[in-house]
This record gives C-alpha cells, structure tokens and sequence, in this order.
C-alpha cells in the first residue's frame, strides 16, 4: 500500500509539474514568436500590386472630373505663355536682322521688298502671298512689290540671292526689311501676332489710308508706253521689228506713279 500511495503521489507531483511545464512552455512559444520577425513578402507580389496601383490610378484620373483651374492660376499661365512668346519672337526677330550670316538685298536698305506671285496656280501659296500684302498693308507702309509672275527678272533676283538654282526650291512669298531677309509667311504671321513687325516697320514713310493707284489699280505693272505691249519697235533706219528694250517678256514696264526702281 506504501508503495502503491508512493506512486499515486509521484504521479500527481509529475501531473502538475507536467501541466506547469506545459504552461511554461506554450509561454515561451509564445513569447518567442513575437520576438520573431513578420514574414517578408515576396518582390514579385509588391510589384504586381505597385503596377496595379498605378493602372488604378490612372483609370481613375480618366473618369474623374476634370479640376478648373483658378483665376490666378489662369492669369499666372497667360502671363507665362506671354513672356515666352515675346522671348520666342524677340530672338528670332534678332537672329533675322541683327546677324552678320544673314542673306541681303543690296539696294534695298531704305524700304520693304516682298516677293510674291498673283498667280492663283497653287492655292496655298495664293493665299500666304495675300495674306502678307494684307498685313504689311495694315501697317500703311509703303512697299517694294515684286510680282515674279509679271516679270522673269525679279525670279531671276530671287534665286540669286537666296543662292537657289531652280525656283522649285523657293516658297513664295519673301520678305526682305531694310535689305535685310526676313522669311516667309510663317514668320510675318508670328511677328504680326505677338506685336514685334509693328515695332520693325517703325521708321518708314506712312501711305493714306485707302490710297489705291489710279494709274495701274495697285497691279504694279502698266503696259509699255514705247511698244504698247507689242514688244516690238519698228527700226525706220533698219526698217526691220526689233525687240522693245523698255519692258519686260509681257510688255509690261512698272508703274511710275506708284513704284519706285
């Protein structure tokens, strides 16, 4: 009986030091994993879900509203767009008549020289050549008009000057201030808009307003007065045609009233 109470109370002591230990050791368990560090996800899913954070985002930013900017922001923009519009023109302003590799028409140094063409052939350019005559007109300055359809010199004068061998490469019309190459139409366009050709043009002499010629109704040209606009002339000591010497391949002579050679 001894023996038998002996191991009866060696059971219960070990049954609850067993359950001790136990406790003890869930404890522990459990202390350790909180000491332990999170696990780590893997690189593959982050960026998965970082690309698809940003296909989110922008599929938002399409169905959203679109955010009006406030008055100062606009005028803040308008001032800004200004500024770079006057720096834009200013520098190709001076880069096309300040610089000493410019293009020059020599003679011309005291007026404004376009070339153009009144021919309707090609309607883009039709329309830049009037476009320009309208502009430069606006300002009432008087200028030097070279029509190279009416006469085969001022082709000729072109293409020298702009060191061309065909007139294929060149685009109608040209400008050239003070002797000076400008550009083409583009480029009045965008001087006229921001408010420098105003500035360029000052210095000229000044036309009425309205002034049309009565003389050749602003065509430039007139008829020969020698020939008539035969081209020909009859020699009485000869008494043979020869070419008139006084006009053009058209018969044509510019008009004394309105143009200036």
């Amino acid at each position: 009986m001894e023996e038998f109470r002996n191991i009866n109370n060696n059971n219960t002591a070990s049954s609850r030091f067993s359950f001790f230990n136990r406790s003890l050791t869930t404890l522990n368990n459990t202390n350790n994993d909180e000491k332990q560090p999170p696990p780590q996800k893997p690189q593959s899913i982050d960026r998965t879900v970082s690309l698809r954070g940003r296909v989110v985002k922008k599929l938002c930013s399409l169905f959203e509203p679109t955010k009006l900017p406030s008055q100062e922001e606009s005028t803040l923009f308008i001032t800004k767009s200004k500024s770079l519009k006057s720096t834009e023109s200013t520098i190709t302003s001076s880069k096309s008549l300040d610089s000493s590799h410019i293009i020059r028409l020599p003679g011309t140094e005291d007026r404004i020289v376009l070339y153009f063409t009144s021919l309707r052939g090609i309607r883009r350019t039709y329309e830049d050549c009037y476009s320009v005559r309208m502009i430069l007109r606006g300002f009432r300055v008087w200028v030097d008009e070279r029509d190279v359809s009416m006469d085969c010199c001022y082709r000729k004068e072109l293409m020298s000057v702009l060191g061309e061998k065909s007139m294929k490469n060149v685009t109608l019309p040209q400008i050239f201030i003070r002797g000076n190459y400008v550009g083409g139409a583009e480029v009045i366009k965008q001087l006229c808009e921001v408010g420098e050709l105003g500035k360029i043009l000052e210095g000229f002499p000044k036309t009425k307003p309205g002034f049309v010629c009565e003389s050749c109704g602003d065509v430039r040209f007139m008829p020969c007065g020698n020939c008539s606009g035969s081209r020909k002339v009859f020699d009485e000591d000869e008494g043979l045609l020869k070419r008139c010497l006084e006009c053009n391949e058209n018969g044509l002579v510019r008009c004394p009233n309105c143009c200036t050679t």
